[in-house]
């Protein structure tokens, strides 16, 4: 009996600006949060007022097309046969997405983000970070909209009647409120 893995959960995985690598947000406060480095398993407090964090999985990476989410390149790293490039060649990092992942948009991407998403890469593999969607949370994403729009069928009658409504009373003060500013003009024309 082999033990199993745990992995780590993706949503929690975020980048610190400032700090190098990648973090693990383990709690929020008012000032700031604590987080645990991916590299040594240490744990620390970045205040909010010096750092931000950006969580990687509301990274997008621009393409030729439309922009993709970050997950999506990392899968295409995994899925290739291409080996990891050296990081600091930034040659090599461009050759190497340019095989992995071909409709990145190089003009806006550039060699440093390369270069950290490559970086990143390995420390995900190296925690066992499963970064790709899972088939159960998409559906339960879409279940509570399909309720939610059904919920909220008979509301716009009730909404629209009385945006007629406003919409004639706003009419009605407009257009009484017009006459006497044009009434006024003529006046100091007249003068």
């Amino acid at each position: 009996m082999q033990p199993q893995i745990q992995t780590m959960d993706y949503k929690r995985i975020v980048a610190v600006t400032g700090l190098p690598g990648l973090y693990e947000a383990i709690s929020s406060k008012g000032d700031g949060a604590v987080v645990r480095s991916l590299d040594d398993q240490s744990t620390k407090f970045v205040s909010s007022r010096v750092h931000n964090l950006s969580h990687l999985e509301s990274i997008e990476v621009y393409t030729t097309r439309e922009n993709v989410s970050l997950a999506d390149v990392f899968t295409a790293m995994k899925n290739s046969q291409t080996s990891l490039p050296d990081a600091k060649d930034n040659k090599a990092v461009k050759q190497y997405f340019e095989a992995v992942y071909p409709d990145l948009d190089f003009d806006r991407v550039y060699s440093s983000d390369m270069k950290k998403m490559v970086k990143w890469y390995e420390v995900l593999e190296k925690n066992n970070v499963d970064y790709t969607a899972k088939p159960e949370e998409e559906q339960a994403v879409e279940e509570p909209v399909t309720e939610t729009v059904a919920t909220e069928e008979p509301a716009p009658k009730k909404t629209k009647s009385k945006v007629k409504a406003t919409a004639e009373a706003k009419e009605e003060t407009v257009a009484t409120e017009e006459k006497p500013k044009k009434t006024a003009r003529k006046k100091k024309t007249e003068e």
